[in-house]
């Protein structure tokens, strides 16, 4: 790291790559406060200029603009997050952040045109765009100040819950397409219902499921809340209940699966909320602007990739005794969520690389299931239990003890500094050889045996 800015040299002589950057402008030993920030307001302008000048760059030198890109970022992501959500007075979202900041700094993400120009083809022809956003999310993400303030951003109710709450709230149900909401006696009931390709994953069902959740958590006349598969329509499990199938392989082979709105958004979306609650205000305001609720899961056949991440934010978890969990993302050559981030504490962190690193299924029957899953029933037997564990779990003092709980358990700015390595982690994994020629093969394995959208074989047997 030098203290010369990057090169006012035009960017089409020189290798990018070769372009220093610096941590903190050299402004003299003896410099004040105001000659600091004037340096750094030059530096930030003349990095703007060339970032500019990148974007007349074609795709055959890509790399070399993520390096320049990942270079501004490393020294500009505060200013720049604090420039577009205008002195963090603005509450923008990943999609709108990204929007927001590829205006201002042109040069520093691909234009709306490039992004929608991906969005339309499958996933092997796509020119990898989302790469970019990945670096942009890391480094703000990375970034303390301006990383806390999106995770709080992305705890906020979505505008679309906010439109749904007076009818919810109302008539006590929702009917939101892939999941329904439904309160009966304080209890928040939220099915899974994608019944023609087991309950599998995609932007669409990420949305609803988000809004379910912020609907319950803002609902007041619920006081915990109940997750649970609804019965399928899929050839193989007709008339059955299915916990979910994990990501859609099919939209992911279709395109269909994007970083922001899908891998990144339901981490910071609807898994965080259920973990750390609903932020309602800002810090300071009274009453305290968290909403947070008690949690049950119930199991039926699966929970497969993210049905299984979705469990380890659950605060108490039942499963038919033929029912069985796994994280097979390390074999279709993703990374599954914030798993790799909790998955050991529940497990130790052996039996967490087994399951990750090696597929392993853990069965409800299995000893190493009961780190993972509170009680196993027969299938026959389940609904009872489900009703016994939710009348446990009522009480005002439940919903103050979780929180403290979970308060102790995962400091908030190590899960943003992880969420900061899997936004680029993930993007790039997105565009690799083995994830495309994986996805394609599950997918038409899946296709000739079940005309479905779920993983290969389309799961489980049974």
């Amino acid at each position: 790291m030098t203290d010369t800015p990057l090169t006012d040299t035009p960017l089409t002589d020189t290798p990018l790559t070769d372009m220093p950057v610096t941590d903190v402008p050299t402004t003299g030993t003896y410099a004040t406060p105001d000659l600091r920030a004037r340096a750094q307001l030059d530096r930030l302008a003349h990095d703007r200029a060339a970032l500019r000048r990148a974007a007349a760059l074609g795709p055959p030198r890509a790399d070399e603009r993520r390096a320049l890109r990942s270079a501004f970022l490393a020294v500009h992501a505060d200013a720049v997050y604090a420039e577009v959500t205008e002195e963090y007075t603005r509450r923008l979202r990943l999609a709108e952040l990204a929007e927001s900041a590829g205006a201002a700094f042109p040069g520093l993400l691909p234009t709306p045109a490039e992004l929608a120009s991906d969005q339309r083809l499958p996933q092997a022809l796509k020119e990898g765009h989302e790469i970019d956003l990945g670096i942009f999310f890391g480094a703000v993400l990375h970034a303390p100040a301006a990383g806390r303030h999106l995770m709080g951003t992305m705890l906020r109710p979505t505008s679309r819950a906010l439109e749904l709450l007076p009818r919810y709230t109302a008539v006590g149900a929702a009917d939101l397409g892939s999941v329904r909401i439904e309160r009966r006696d304080g209890v928040a009931r939220l099915t899974m219902c994608r019944d023609d390709c087991l309950n599998a994953e995609d932007d669409r069902q990420v949305d609803d499921m988000e809004t379910a959740v912020d609907l319950a958590l803002l609902d007041p006349a619920v006081e915990l809340c109940l997750l649970r598969g609804g019965v399928m329509t899929h050839p193989r499990y007709q008339g059955r209940r299915v916990f979910s199938a994990g990501i859609n392989l099919k939209s992911l082979h279709a395109g269909g699966i994007s970083l922001t709105g899908f891998l990144l958004r339901r981490e910071m979306g609807y898994l965080h909320k259920i973990w750390s609650g609903l932020r309602t205000g800002e810090d300071g305001a009274w009453p305290p602007p968290v909403r947070t609720k008690p949690w049950v899961a119930a199991v039926d056949g699966f929970a497969i990739g993210g049905g299984m991440q979705l469990l380890l934010v659950f605060d108490h978890v039942l499963a038919a005794d033929d029912a069985y969990l796994s994280l097979p993302a390390a074999q279709e050559g993703i990374v599954p969520g914030a798993a790799n981030f909790r998955l050991a504490r529940y497990t130790g962190p052996r039996l967490a690389r087994q399951i990750i690193l090696e597929g392993r299924r853990i069965h409800a029957t299995d000893p190493e299931a009961r780190l993972l899953v509170d009680e196993v029933h027969p299938a026959e037997e389940l609904d009872q239990a489900v009703e016994d564990s939710v009348a446990r779990l009522r009480g005002q003092a439940v919903a103050a003890n979780r929180k403290m709980l979970n308060s102790a358990e995962e400091d908030p700015d190590a899960f943003r500094r992880y969420m900061a390595e899997f936004s680029l982690e993930q993007a790039q994994r997105l565009y690799s050889t083995d994830v495309l020629t994986k996805v394609d093969r599950f997918t038409t394995k899946s296709t000739k045996s079940t005309e479905g959208s779920t993983r290969p074989g389309a799961a489980p047997p049974g």
